[in-house]
C-alpha cells in the first residue's frame, strides 16, 4: 500500500443496526476497488472483517475491523463496528478517531432502534454522515416509505442524491440527481446511461431539492437560486460537501452491498463529501502544564497519536491501533506514554486489512494504522513525542451493567485463567473481573448477556479455558434497630498465668457504620485494654447473627467491667467484647440491609411509563425525570440492587432494545421484614 498525505485520507466509521449490511458493504469495498480478487460472504465465513471465529459462528460483527480501501487517489479507513448495542466501547473509541460515518440502513426494516442509536452518538459528536440505504433488492420494498421514514426520524436534511432504479431482482441502479443521470450495473461493472423517461420527474425533483439545500450554504448560491439561474455542476458538488461537512445536508445513497449497486458511488462521495483528518476542528490535549490545547493534523507539528483498541493475536502478538492526531511516524523508534510517564520502544508499524498485515513506509498525519509487538500500550493511551507532551482525554470506558459468578469447570484451567482474563481485559477494558471475597464469588461484569457470552466464548477458544456461571451474589449487611446492654465475662484458669476480662457494653444503632465510647468511671476497666475491646468488636462484626454479613450501623459504648491483676489481658478483653456482644443480640433486634443504586434509564418518551411502573414493581423509588433534545427521557430512580440483577435483559425486552442505563451504589437500606427470613436461608453459613 502506497503512502497517502492528510488531504487523500478519510477515515469512516461504517455503522446500522446489527444486521443492516455493515460487512457486507465493506467486502463491496475491498472488491471494486480491486484490494481482494473473490469477494467473502457474512454467510460462508469468508469476509474480510469478520475474522474472529466468535464472528464467524455468530455470523456478525463483535468487534471493530479496520478496512482500509484506496480509491481514485485516495486512502479510506473504514472501521466496520459491532451492530450490538452492547459492544458501545468499540463504538465510542471509534467514533473518537474519525471525522466521517456512513450509516446503514437496512431496507426491508427502515429505521430500527440500532440506526437511531448510532444516529444519536454521531449527532452528539456532530460527525458528517452519509446514509447508504441498503437490501435494495430484497422484496417488497417500496422506497418512498423507506425515504419518508428516514426523514421523519432523522430530519429533513436528509436528502436524497440517487433515486432507485427497478424493483427487486431488477433492481440494478438508481438516477443519480446532482448529474441528472442514470448508474446502470451490468452484474460486472457500473456504466452511464440516460435517465429512464418514467424516472425523469423524479429526477428534476430531487434535482431541485439538491439545488436548494446547496444554496442555503452560501449567500452568494443562494441568490443566484432564487433569481433562477441554474447551479453549475461544480457548485452543486462544492455546496453538497460544505453543508455535509457543516451538517446542514445528510446525503442519502441507494444500494445493495451483496450485488456491489451503489457501492462506487460511495467510496467517490466519501472521497468528495468526508472531511480530510485536517478538515473541521483540531483535535485538543492537556500539555504539561496542564493546559487545554490545539494539535494540529500536520507531519510539520509534533507526533502524537492515540489507541483506540488493542487486540492480543495468538500468532501476531498485542495489536495497538492507533490514530495519528498529528506528526507521522517517519523515522519514529520510541515514543513517551502520556497516562504512565513510560518510553517505549516501537518496534513495527503497519496497516491491517482485517487481519491481514499490510506493511507501510510511513504513517502520516491523519492516518490509522497498528503498532505491533510493543509492550505498555493500551487502549485510551496517548502517545507522543517526549520533548513535545500532551494527553488527550480519549473516549470513555463504559462501566457494566450486569454481573455473572464464573468458575472454571477444570482445577487444572484455574493458573491459566487469570492470565488468560487478563489478555482479554486488554482487548475489551469494558469488561470487568473482580473478586467478591464476602460472597467468595468471581465476578465477570459486561454490557449484557450477548458481551459477557463473547468473552467467555474468547477464553474458550483462544485460551481453552471453560467456565460455568451462576448468577451473582448480593452483597448484604446486618445491623440493629434497638438498643441493650451484653454482658461478656471470659476466665480461664489452666494453671500458671489465666485469663480474665469482664465488660458491660450497650449497643446503639448509629448513622456511622461503627463507633466505640467509653463511659467506664472508678478505673473499673483500664484505658490500656479499651482497645482491645474495641478490636474484639471490630473482629466480631465481620460476621454478623443473622447469616453471617459484616454488622454496620452500630454504636458500642463500654460502661463497665473489671480486671485481675495478673490474669487480665488484652487478648481476654477481645473474647468479652464478643461474648458482650452475643449476650445482647436477642434483644437488638438484628436485621437486614441491602445494597440500593441509583439507575438512570434513557428511554423514549413512549417507554417510561413503563419503565416507572416496572421501578415500583421492583420495590424501586422514581426520584425524577430529565427531558432530553432527541425525544428522549431519562428516568431517575433508586432501587435495591437485588431487583435488577439483570435488568440489562429486561429492559431490552420492555423497551424493543431501545432502552440503556448506567448504575451507581448509593446506599444501605432496610430489607422488608417479610424477605429477611428468605435471605437469612440462603445466606446462612452451613455448619
Amino acid at each position: 500500500m502506497k503512502d497517502y498525505l492528510t488531504k487523500n485520507i478519510r477515515n469512516v466509521a461504517i455503522l446500522g443496526h446489527l444486521g443492516s449490511g455493515k460487512t457486507s458493504l465493506t467486502e463491496a469495498m475491498l472488491y471494486v476497488s480491486g484490494a481482494i480478487a473473490k469477494k467473502g460472504e457474512v454467510e460462508k465465513k469468508t469476509t474480510v472483517s469478520d475474522h474472529t471465529l466468535e464472528e464467524q459462528n455468530r455470523q456478525t460483527s463483535l468487534t471493530t475491523s479496520l478496512i482500509p480501501v484506496e480509491w481514485k487517489g485516495y486512502k479510506i479507513n473504514c472501521l466496520d463496528t459491532p451492530g450490538s448495542e452492547e459492544f458501545v466501547c468499540d463504538i465510542t473509541q471509534d467514533l473518537s478517531v474519525v471525522k466521517g460515518a456512513v450509516v446503514v440502513v437496512d431496507a426491508t426494516k427502515g429505521i430500527e432502534v440500532g440506526t437511531e442509536r448510532v444516529w444519536n452518538e454521531l449527532r452528539k459528536r456532530n460527525i458528517p454522515t452519509i446514509i447508504y440505504v441498503n437490501k435494495m433488492d430484497k422484496e417488497n420494498i417500496k422506497f418512498d416509505k423507506v425515504y419518508n421514514n428516514i426523514r421523519d426520524t432523522f430530519g429533513k436534511r436528509c436528502i436524497p442524491l440517487t433515486w432507485p432504479l427497478g424493483h427487486e431482482h431488477e433492481f440494478d441502479g438508481f438516477v443519480n440527481a446532482v448529474e441528472r443521470i442514470a448508474r446502470i450495473y451490468d452484474g460486472t461493472t457500473c456504466h452511464n446511461a440516460e435517465v429512464y423517461a418514467d424516472k425523469f420527474e423524479k429526477c428534476e425533483e430531487l434535482h431541485s431539492l439538491i439545488c436548494e439545500a446547496v444554496a442555503e450554504t452560501s449567500e452568494d448560491l443562494m441568490d443566484k437560486f432564487f433569481s433562477g439561474e441554474e447551479l453549475t455542476l461544480e457548485e452543486l458538488l462544492r455546496g453538497i460537501r460544505l453543508g455535509t461537512l457543516a451538517g446542514d445536508i445528510y446525503p442519502v445513497l441507494v444500494g445493495a452491498a451483496t450485488k456491489n449497486i451503489g457501492v462506487q458511488t460511495l467510496l467517490t462521495m466519501i472521497c468528495n463529501y468526508m472531511p480530510a483528518p485536517n478538515d473541521l476542528e483540531p483535535i485538543k490535549g492537556v500539555n504539561e502544564k496542564g493546559d487545554l490545547v490545539p494539535r494540529y493534523t500536520k507531519d510539520e507539528n509534533p507526533f502524537s497519536a492515540y489507541c483506540f483498541k488493542t487486540t492480543v493475536d495468538p500468532f501476531l502478538g498485542t495489536l495497538n491501533y492507533v490514530k495519528i492526531f498529528s506528526g507521522s511516524t517517519q523515522g519514529l523508534s520510541e515514543v513517551y506514554v502520556a497516562q504512565t510517564d513510560q518510553i517505549v520502544k516501537i518496534s513495527s508499524i503497519s496497516s491491517i486489512m482485517g487481519k491481514n498485515m499490510i506493511p507501510v513506509e510511513v504513517l502520516h498525519a491523519g492516518d490509522i494504522g497498528v503498532i505491533t509487538k510493543t509492550a505498555g500500550l493500551f487502549t485510551g493511551c496517548t502517545i507522543c513525542d517526549k520533548k513535545h507532551l500532551i494527553k488527550y482525554e480519549g473516549a470513555p470506558i463504559p462501566t457494566p451493567t450486569m454481573y455473572l459468578a464464573i468458575n472454571t469447570k477444570s482445577k487444572a484451567d484455574e493458573d491459566k485463567f487469570s492470565s488468560a482474563l487478563h489478555k482479554l481485559n486488554q482487548e475489551d477494558p469494558s469488561f470487568e473481573i473482580k473478586r467478591n471475597r464476602e460472597t467468595n464469588q468471581l465476578l465477570l461484569g459486561g454490557q449484557g448477556m450477548t458481551h459477557i457470552s463473547y468473552v467467555l466464548e474468547k477464553l474458550l477458544n483462544l485460551y481453552k479455558v471453560d467456565v460455568e456461571t451462576s448468577d451473582q451474589k448480593i452483597v448484604y449487611r446486618e445491623t440493629i434497630r434497638k438498643t441493650a446492654e451484653g454482658h461478656g465475662r471470659h476466665k480461664k484458669q489452666s494453671g500458671g498465668a489465666g485469663q480474665f476480662g469482664d465488660v458491660w457494653i450497650r449497643f446503639e444503632p448509629s448513622d456511622v457504620p461503627f463507633e466505640f465510647a467509653s463511659e467506664v468511671v472508678g478505673g473499673a476497666v483500664s484505658k490500656g485494654y479499651f482497645p482491645a475491646v474495641e478490636k474484639g468488636l471490630i473482629d466480631t462484626f465481620e460476621h454478623g447473627p443473622l447469616a453471617g454479613f459484616p454488622v454496620i450501623g452500630i454504636k458500642a459504648v463500654l460502661y463497665d467491667g473489671s480486671e485481675h491483676p495478673v490474669d487480665s489481658n488484652e487478648i481476654s478483653f477481645k473474647l468479652a467484647a464478643s461474648l458482650a456482644f452475643k449476650d445482647a443480640v436477642a434483644k437488638l433486634k438484628p436485621t437486614i440491609l441491602e445494597p440500593v443504586v441509583e439507575l438512570k434509564v434513557e428511554v423514549k418518551e413512549e417507554y417510561v411509563g413503563d419503565v416507572m411502573n416496572d421501578m415500583n414493581k421492583r420495590r424501586g423509588q422514581v426520584m425524577g425525570i430529565d427531558v432530553l433534545e432527541n425525544g428522549h427521557q431519562v428516568v431517575i430512580a433508586e432501587v435495591p440492587e437485588a431487583e435488577i440483577i439483570k435488568y440489562t435483559i429486561d429492559l431490552k425486552a420492555m423497551t424493543q432494545g431501545s432502552g440503556f442505563f448506567t448504575r451507581r451504589f448509593v446506599r444501605y437500606d432496610d430489607v422488608p421484614e417479610h424477605l429477611v427470613n428468605k435471605i437469612v436461608a440462603e445466606y446462612k453459613p452451613k455448619n
